[in-house]
C-alpha cells in the first residue's frame, strides 16, 4: 500500500475507542481497525524507513505489530475497563537492543494530538545505570547539555528530571547537575492534527525534526553502546 498520508477516518475510530473501550466493540469492527489504522500505519513505516536511511542506513524499520507498530491492547493485567489503546505509537529504531531502550525515531497520533520525538523515552535499570555512569564523563555531560540546549533553542521541548534526589557518590555541584536527575533522553514537538498529518507532507515534516534533533539521537544511540 502506497501512503497517501493518515486518514481522517482514523482519528474518527480513535475517537470512537473513547466512547467504546471494549475487546467486543473492536472485534466487531476490526476491518476498519484494518483499514483506517493498520494498513496506514503499515505504509507510513516503509515509507518513512526508506527516508530515515538517509540518516541512519541500517535503522530497524519494520512495518509489524511489536516492531514499529505498537499492540492496540494496553495489557490486560492493569487496564480491565479500558484494554483499547487511544492513541496509536509508531517507532523506528537504531541498533540491536531492545526496541525501547534503543535510540529511536517515534511518533503517537491521537484526535487531539501528533507527538513526534527522539531518543529514549524511559530508562529501565540497566539502562539508567549505564547512564549515570557514562556522564560521570565531563566531556559527554557538556555534549548532552549542548545538545538539549540547541534544540531548546529552536523550539522543541524537553521532558522534566524524572527523579528529586541525586544518586549515590554524584556531586550536586557538578556542571550540569541536573542532567543526573534525568530517567530518560528524549526531545520532541506536538502539534494538532491537521492538513499536513492527512497528507504526505507528514514525512518531510518529520523528517525536518528528526534532522534538527539527529545529534540527540547520535548520542544516546553511542549510550546504547556503551551499556552493551
Amino acid at each position: 500500500m502506497q501512503f497517501k498520508g493518515f486518514p481522517k477516518e482514523g482519528l474518527e475510530f480513535l475517537s470512537s475507542i473513547i466512547k467504546n473501550n471494549s475487546k467486543e466493540w473492536l472485534d466487531a469492527n476490526r476491518a476498519d481497525y484494518e483499514r483506517y489504522i493498520l494498513e496506514p500505519n503499515r505504509a507510513y513505516v516503509e515509507e518513512m524507513g526508506e527516508t530515515l536511511q538517509m540518516l541512519v542506513p541500517f535503522i530497524n524499520a519494520e512495518p509489524k505489530i511489536n516492531r514499529s507498530l505498537f499492540r492496540i491492547y494496553r495489557d490486560a493485567r492493569f487496564h480491565l475497563d479500558a484494554p483499547i489503546k487511544e492513541k496509536i505509537g509508531i517507532i523506528m529504531w537504531q541498533g540491536v537492543g531492545h526496541r525501547m531502550q534503543s535510540s529511536s525515531f517515534y511518533m503517537h497520533y491521537s484526535p487531539d494530538e501528533i507527538f513526534v520525538a527522539t531518543g529514549i523515552r524511559n530508562f529501565k535499570p540497566p539502562l539508567l545505570a549505564s547512564y549515570r555512569s557514562y556522564i560521570k564523563n565531563s566531556t559527554k555531560r557538556e555534549e548532552l547539555h549542548n545538545i538539549l540546549q540547541e534544540l531548546q533553542a529552536k523550539g522543541y521541548k524537553l521532558p522534566e528530571p524524572k527523579f528529586k534526589r541525586y544518586p549515590r557518590g554524584f556531586n550536586r555541584d557538578d556542571k550540569h547537575a541536573y542532567l543526573y536527575l534525568m530517567g530518560a533522553v528524549y526531545a520532541y514537538q506536538t502539534f494538532k492534527p491537521d492538513a499536513i498529518f492527512h497528507s504526505t507532507k507528514i514525512i518531510d515534516r518529520n523528517l525536518k525534526i528528526y534532522q534538527d534533533m539527529f545529534d540527540l539521537q547520535q548520542w544516546v544511540y553511542e549510550l546504547t553502546l556503551h551499556s552493551k
